[in-house]
């Protein structure tokens, strides 16, 4: 697909930046829409257009001719209010597909979360159709946007949807950094139960593209690494950078007692923290583990081990973090 017309929203955060520098390293025209408040760095070669997702014009004139729209843009709850969320991720999908509808635009990817599927109780690791009950907003979010996009692949043109695990990589200062500190930092004596798929952004970035060229119209995929406990992360982690990894694992008990107290303190005392709640604090200890197989005998994706993504991300986490 060298050559072609991409369009891009979330063009200027964590995943959209990596995925511009891989669309124009391979020769593709790259229209990026970008906030006029947002830092767009040195991504030199993206042709701007400045506007967000309720901004009809501006989207129009993004998607328009786009062989791809690559639509990442969204919110998450570490920054903004439950209501935000459902704007951005819901409201702001649909008008991206409006968008989409009233000019002539190709196939669509979504970049949605792999929160959205779950391990059910009987299995250790989730593919594409344990599709899960939602926890919180912005799994609520994304779960509506999908069926938005679903919808769109079925009557209006071509859509795919990506579920990316727990990305990892510099530049990333909440998931990426705590880990990290989990496994450098003296200070960090404690790590969480439970457990994730880890992989690296580059390798999302490539699973992205590999949807776009060889995804099935109206098909998920999940973009995964490898499954891995807490404990499993840190310790890899400190014994590839000689670091000081966190050896108590805090108890599930504590966790779960946790949450009702949050949720508490969030409703009662009008305090804001991050959204933790006795939904989240259940699913804060669990193991979240899941299959690419999927992606990679459709798309010919895969993913590198944690220690690959290393060198670079503990080089930004030693100078930014």
């Amino acid at each position: 697909m060298t050559g072609q017309t991409a369009a891009v929203t979330g063009a200027t955060g964590f995943l959209g930046t990596r995925l511009c520098d891989l669309l124009l390293e391979a020769g593709w025209d790259v229209r990026g829409l970008s906030r006029p408040t947002s830092d767009r760095g040195d991504l030199e070669g993206v042709d701007w257009h400045v506007g967000d997702l309720f901004d009809d014009e501006t989207l129009r004139a993004l998607v328009d001719g786009a062989d791809v729209v690559f639509h990442l843009a969204g919110v998450s709850l570490w920054n903004a209010t439950p209501e935000q969320v459902h704007r951005v991720n819901v409201d702001g999908t649909e008008n991206v597909l409006e968008a989409c509808r009233d000019v002539d635009a190709g196939r669509l990817v979504f970049t949605s979360t792999a929160g959205t599927r779950r391990p059910p109780d009987d299995r250790l690791v989730a593919d594409e159709t344990d599709v899960a009950e939602p926890v919180g907003a912005y799994q609520s979010s994304k779960a509506r946007a999908e069926r938005l996009v679903d919808q769109y692949a079925e009557t209006d043109g071509e859509a795919v949807t990506v579920h990316p695990t727990s990305i990892f990589g510099p530049g990333d200062e909440a998931f990426t950094a705590q880990l990290l500190s989990m496994g450098v930092d003296p200070t960090m004596p404690a790590h969480l139960p439970g457990g994730l798929s880890i992989v690296g952004v580059s390798d999302v970035v490539d699973g992205i593209v590999a949807a776009a060229e060889h995804g099935v119209n109206g098909e998920h995929y999940l973009l995964g690494g490898e499954n891995l406990t807490y404990n499993q992360a840190v310790s890899r982690i400190a014994n590839a950078v000689d670091g000081s990894p966190a050896r108590i694992r805090v108890p599930a008990t504590a966790i779960h007692a946790a949450g009702p107290v949050a949720e508490v303190a969030s409703s009662v005392a009008g305090i804001r923290m991050f959204p933790f709640d006795r939904q989240m604090a259940q699913l804060a200890t669990k193991r979240l583990f899941y299959s690419s197989s999927k992606a990679s005998e459709e798309l010919g994706y895969d993913y590198r081990p944690l220690e690959a993504h290393l060198p670079e991300t503990m080089a930004w986490y030693r100078s930014e973090c």
